[in-house]
Formats: C-alpha cells, structure tokens, sequence
C-alpha cells in the first residue's frame, strides 16, 4: 500500500508540474500588398497627429506580449535611425467608449474605433512602456496614399494623393508591460515618429489571404483613420477617401491566451486569474517569465489592471 501511494504522490506531482494548458496566441493580416500607405504619427514637428488603425479579435482573455508593423519611410533615403518613438493604442469598437449622442462629421460610425482609447493600454516608447527595433527591408512604391486629405463630411472623398515611394521598414515592438485584455474585438494603433519624414502604415491584403483568418462568425473589419482635426470621429481609408475599396493594415500579434481567466468587474477575478496562470504555466514565477512580465510583481499589476482593480 505505501509503494502504491509514494508511485500515486509522484504521478500527481509530475501531473500538476507539467502544465495542464498554455495556449499560445498569433494573428496576422499577412504581407504588404503595395496598394496603400497611410499616415500614422504622433503630434509634433511634423504636423497633425494623425492616426491609422485596423481591427483583430481574441476569442478568450489574452496576454500581448509583442506585436510587429510594416511602414514606408518617406522621403525615400530616410534611414530607419530617424525612427525615434513608436506608440500603440488599443481601441473598442463603436459604440464603446463613446459619445453616441453627438452629431458626428463622418458618413458613419459603425464598425469604426471607439471616440477614445482603452486607457489602460496604452504603450510608449518615450515612456518606456515599449522598446522597438526597426529593420529596413526594401526601397517600396504604394500606389496610393493618405497623409493629408482627411476631411470632414461631405468633402471625404478625395482618391487618395498619389503614389509614394520610400524605405520599408519592419518594426518589432515589445510591450512592458503586456497587454492583458479579455475577449472581445479590437483596432490596434500604432503611431511611429520620423525624424525630418514620416511613416506611413502600410496595407494587407482584404479579406486576408496570407495571415490569420479571422474567427467564424466575426468580420474583419476596413481599416480607419483620423487626425487631430476630425477627431474623435474616424473615417474609412477605402470607403469614404479613396472609394470603392477597402483595405487592411500589415501588423501582427503575439502572445497566450489564458482561458479560465477570471471576469473582469467580480470580486474573484483576481484570485481565478492567479490561479488559472499558476495551473497554465506551472507556477506563478513561470507565468511571468513566460508571458513577458518583468517580474512576478508586474504581473500581479497586470492582473489588477485586467480586473480593473
């Protein structure tokens, strides 16, 4: 009997050792497709903030640890050295956090970004929140872009300003900390800073041939964008400027689901989460290391601010 329970002990033990699940998550819209090459940046010397987005989905609560995007550097002959800050922002989709009583400027606002930002998710280089590394790839023609035409309704429509010519560059992003979202749908929207240039984030392929496809029963939404003068309303790059297109955005995501997480707003998220990455990963240091945390501390953090503790 004391042979069966030691061999028992050491079977449990080894089973709650080894990981019981640890999901890992990608999605990706593929590669550029030389269609578009839309403006996203930061306000600065170089004018208006003016911000591009497009959409993805997680099916279960997730950890983002990484994330890349795919950009034009012009005027062409911009070194990737002039990239001095990236920043990413997390929206919902409309309705969500926003105004839905105003008289928007736009010819719609369904299926667009929220007015506002998730605050919580926000990511800065400038703030040490994320570190990047740009790699030039090629010298890249578009055969249209959107820098300056973003314009109030009626006068939206403009077909775009032409092609461009410039430097491709992949941008490799590291969150710190991650993104710890719960299911839902999303627009990611990253903004790059070039000094004496900018950055135009280039088109995918629509609907997605060589990326990720999308979950059944959810659409992939075209890609939108605003600057500071349309803001907080949004417009669609194919449908309202150019006309009679759509387009996706080049990015990709990186990370691991966390599927028995708790729900956010309920007293026993916290401890479920915990646990669910404890019983996930094999211990709650090896939940850190291996979701991206610094250290178990930011972890917890993390977890606080996912349970919107």
């Amino acid at each position: 009997m004391r042979v069966g329970l030691t061999a028992l002990a050491l079977a449990l033990a080894v089973c709650f050792a080894i990981p019981a699940w640890a999901d890992s998550f990608s999605f990706s819209t593929g590669s550029p497709d030389g269609k578009l090459g839309a403006l996203s940046r930061p306000a600065g010397s170089q004018g208006l903030e003016t911000e591009t987005a497009d959409d993805f989905v997680l099916t279960q609560p997730t950890v983002i640890s990484s994330a890349t995007m795919h950009g034009l550097l012009i005027p062409a002959g911009t070194p990737v050295s002039s990239l001095t800050r990236v920043e990413v922002e997390i929206y919902h989709v409309f309705p969500l956090d926003s105004d839905t009583v105003r008289t928007p400027n736009v010819p719609t606002r369904t299926n667009s970004p929220s007015d506002v930002e998730i605050d919580t998710a926000t990511r800065d280089s400038s703030q040490s929140t994320l570190s990047f590394n740009a790699t030039q790839i090629s010298t890249f023609t578009v055969a249209n872009t959107v820098i300056n035409g973003i314009h109030n309704a009626p006068g939206q429509l403009t077909h775009g300003e032409g092609s461009a010519t410039g430097e491709q560059v992949g941008i490799d992003i590291t969150f710190n900390p991650p993104l710890f979202l719960p299911a839902g749908h999303y627009f990611f929207r990253p903004e790059a800073e070039v000094s004496g240039g900018n950055f135009l984030f280039l088109s995918a392929p629509r609907p997605i041939t060589s990326g990720t496809p999308f979950p059944a029963g959810t659409t992939d939404l075209q890609a939108w964008i605003r600057n500071a003068n349309l803001a907080p309303d949004w417009l669609r790059i194919g449908a309202d400027i150019i006309g009679g297109v759509t387009f996706n955005m080049t990015f990709s995501l990186t990370g691991n689901t966390i599927p028995e997480a708790g729900t956010p707003g309920q007293a026993s998220c916290h401890g479920k989460t915990v646990s669910a990455m404890a019983h996930g990963f094999g211990g709650i240091d090896a939940s850190s290391s291996t979701l991206g945390y610094s250290s178990v501390d930011a972890l917890q953090g993390g977890i606080r601010v996912f349970c919107g503790q």
